[in-house]
């Protein structure tokens, strides 16, 4: 019996780094172009994130069944009502089945269009949350008008970015 725990532990160390590099592999950094990528929102209606250049753009990675990101998401309302004419929101929910994300964003408050589910089994694995090197959600990239990625802000610098500009 013991033998075995070790086993397992020693098989989910290796699954972990094997996660770790795979997702750090093509990481992106400040200053560069954001990775852009094509997606079907959930209206039905293609996207592709370079489109949305010339304003800024708050990429957001979360899960309805993500207590942080559940928490945080009044203040990524409140962020879309203060500046609608000079900030796109972005929502992508990493999720393992289609259905339980819409509860979550009606019941949020998500009225914006731009809202994306990425259905995997291993929602980390997903394929944009791997282009943005995503580890643990919620992560949110700001991205400049000019489709370049900025620090990796919390909401209050986020606002007071958006406030100066």
């Amino acid at each position: 019996m013991r033998k075995t725990l070790v086993y397992f532990m020693v098989a989910m160390i290796i699954v972990f780094c094997l996660f770790y590099a795979y997702t750090s592999y093509n990481e992106v950094s400040r200053g560069e172009q954001a990775p852009n990528f094509k997606a079907e929102l959930i209206d039905g209606t293609p996207f592709q994130l370079s489109d949305l250049q010339g304003k800024y753009v708050l990429l957001d990675f979360w899960g309805s069944w993500c207590p942080p990101c559940r928490k945080a998401n009044p203040k990524l309302v409140a962020l879309h009502q203060k500046y609608p004419d000079k900030l796109t929101i972005v929502t992508v929910a990493l999720e393992k089945d289609s259905t339980s994300w819409r509860k979550a964003a009606d019941k949020d408050g998500f009225t914006w269009k731009n809202q994306i589910v990425d259905q995997n089994k291993f929602v980390m694995l997903s394929s944009i949350a791997r282009m943005y090197s995503v580890r643990g959600i919620p992560s949110k990239f700001l991205i400049s008008p000019k489709g370049m990625l900025m620090e990796k802000y919390s909401f209050a610098q986020i606002d007071s970015v958006l406030s100066i500009k």
